[in-house]
């Protein structure tokens, strides 16, 4: 709800993109600057997202320990070789090896160690073996024996890092939408830095769930504070390549972790890199202009003082003055002025206006139903990578490289067809592949699965990276921390929904790649209700989001015939009432300094003889 100003004290709104922007630089070289120490958050966010798949990697082979207890007295070990040692002591799985969760239990007095002999299977009793994990020799699986009976707790894992993203996305984006983008990122940052260092000093599992729960949600909170942040610092022109570029600085991050894994060899090692970008981004604090408030947000929410300092520090630093001598009453700042007045108070708005909503409403739901789909058919196509081939490495990077292909689509092709074009065709590709796979599977070859497979990746991954930016440039100003938040959490939420099958060991995949795939067909009718934002400024105020209307789904013919009575006649007049009682209180205000060489005591006319005259005008007019 609005706070600190009362609902009849409403103050004007200026157009942010027309009035105040192009006055202050435009999208000048500190702009520009400024947005690109925002993409440095999105690297040090990313690193730590994806370094949860190498913590719960489960090693390719592993083993129990043996237990000589389980042995006969009478064996002697050193007469069989390593592997003969194994043989007689972890039971024999076709098609996988070595039992993962048994072994061998022989009689006390029995002196016969062949296959024949009765031998009982018992779970294992001091630990397992294990081969190196992908990149690192220890993680969170391999440090607490998170494997066969306690394997749940690895997808429970994934479940609470994914639930702490979502509370982040909730409760930071609404903060963001409360005390700014600059002041909820230094508290994001500030404490997913000291999450992060609790995090390599955790010595059970249940602390390290939490802590890699709290982590996540103050990482969601830089993610969204930093994305907000330098969209609205970015003319329509721009907003695509900006997001875009942040977009090739997660898949840097992604494609780099696997060597960092390398180089560190244990998790806390590799914990301890990935929290270094998050505490280097500690110098923000010290150093306000690298990571500025946003001045649109500050005049959407009529924040005037705070604005007009923001203004003249872009504008200086952009090498523009708002300084006019000649004409005093005309730069930008007087114009603030006299359009707000000294009344104005500042007003902040939380995600619950939406319910007053009709138009904005639709459009989070429908954008955070399209990136629900986006994140969670990618698990349906990257099982089946699995399938092709059971190498970590192929898959992820495989993964890696279809989201660098689906940022160079969006770079190619969303400026000149639109966003809701793009997000329509990315539906469309990524619904068929998910059909395709479901009913051709097995009449097709290894190869065309893979094709499928790795084209629906893309397009999924496309249609998430764009529903985010969609989301956030139709979304207004004074809620679009708290509605983007509420996006991205739909996102995690299909992020999340991949661990829940593996916590029920894949019992339910065909169903889920079934609804996903009805989600997918059925977002292709929600995505045309969407507007277009292509080259559009950004909605400041809740009734600037609610104008936006979808435009039509096929142009109108030119040789449609006119119906001259049917249109609308244009107004005769271009008064406008408000315009003109800014002129009277700007008029009054100026003539009322005390710096004048004259000063008017008494004012010329009082208001009820000002309206008077005015009525009597008005009468002379009408007869």
């Amino acid at each position: 709800m609005a706070t600190e100003a009362s609902s009849t004290n409403i103050c004007p709104q200026m157009d942010y993109e027309t009035k105040i922007f192009p006055h202050i630089g435009g999208y000048g070289r500190y702009n520009r600057l400024v947005v690109l120490f925002s993409w440095f958050p999105n690297f040090a966010v990313m690193l730590n997202l994806f370094s949860d798949v190498f913590y719960t990697l489960i090693p390719e082979s592993y083993h129990c320990k043996t237990d000589p207890q389980l042995l006969p007295a009478a064996f002697l070990p050193s007469n069989l070789s390593r592997q003969g040692y194994l043989n007689l002591t972890i039971p024999w799985v076709n098609g996988s090896g070595l039992s993962h969760c048994e072994l061998f239990k022989y009689p006390a007095n029995s002196s016969d160690f062949s296959e024949k002999v009765p031998r009982q299977r018992v779970s294992c009793t001091v630990g397992w073996e294990y081969a190196h994990v992908a990149g690192l020799h220890s993680n969170f699986v391999t440090e607490w024996n998170l494997v066969c009976s306690n394997y749940w707790k690895i997808p429970l894992q994934h479940i609470c890092f994914m639930s702490g993203w979502i509370l982040g996305y909730i409760l930071l984006g609404t903060l963001c939408d409360w005390v700014g983008r600059r002041r909820c990122f230094l508290l994001s940052i500030s404490l997913s830095s000291m999450f992060g260092v609790a995090v390599c000093l955790s010595n059970s599992a249940v602390v390290f769930l939490l802590l890699r729960l709290s982590q996540g949600a103050m990482l969601a909170g830089v993610f969204i504070s930093s994305y907000i942040a330098r969209l609205e610092l970015c003319d329509p022109p721009h907003r695509l390549m900006v997001a875009m570029v942040s977009s090739f600085f997660a898949i840097f991050a992604e494609l780099l972790l696997p060597g960092v894994a390398v180089l560190c060899r244990d998790w806390p090692i590799l914990q301890a890199v990935a929290t270094l970008p998050l505490l280097l981004l500690l110098s923000y604090w010290c150093c306000a202009s690298v990571f500025p408030e946003s001045p649109r947000w500050l005049l959407a929410t009529d924040q005037i003082p705070r604005v007009k300092r923001s203004l003249q520090d872009f504008s200086t630093r952009n090498g523009v003055c708002l300084q006019d001598e000649i004409y005093p009453g005309e730069n930008l700042l007087s114009e603030i002025d006299s359009a707000y007045g000294e009344d104005c108070q500042p007003m902040y708005f939380s995600i619950l206006e939406l319910r007053r909503t009709r138009v904005i409403w639709k459009n989070c739901l429908i954008l955070s139903f399209t990136l629900f789909i986006g994140t969670g058919i990618q698990y349906c196509f990257t099982r089946n990578l699995h399938s092709y081939s059971s190498n970590f490495y192929f898959s992820y990077f495989l993964r890696v490289i279809t989201g660098a292909l689906a940022c160079i689509f969006i770079c190619l092709s969303v400026n000149h067809f639109g966003r809701r074009g793009m997000l329509l065709l990315s539906a469309i590709i990524t619904g068929l592949s998910s059909l395709l796979l479901l009913a051709l599977t097995q009449y097709l070859r290894g190869g065309l699965v893979l094709v499928l497979s790795v084209v629906g990746l893309l397009f999924s991954q496309a249609l998430a990276m764009l529903s985010v930016l969609f989301a956030c440039e139709v979304m207004p100003t004074v809620v679009r921390g708290g509605c983007l938040g509420l996006v991205l959490a739909a996102g995690c939420v299909g992020m999340a929904a991949s661990s829940l099958m593996e916590l029920q060991n894949n019992g339910g995949y065909f169903l889920h790649h079934v609804i996903f795939a009805s989600f997918a067909v059925l977002s292709v009718l929600c995505i045309m209700l969407l507007p277009e934002s292509k080259r559009k400024p950004l909605p400041d105020s809740l009734k600037e989001g609610e104008s936006q209307r979808r435009p039509p789904l096929f142009l109108s013919r030119p040789e449609r015939d006119n119906l001259p009575l049917l249109c609308a006649r244009p107004p005769l007049t271009e008064y406008n009432p408000d315009n003109y009682s800014r002129l009277v209180s700007a008029t009054r205000k100026m003539l009322t300094k005390g710096n004048l060489p004259y000063r008017i005591a008494v004012p010329l006319l009082s208001d009820s003889e000002t309206s008077g005259q005015d009525n009597e005008t008005l009468r002379e007019v009408v007869s």
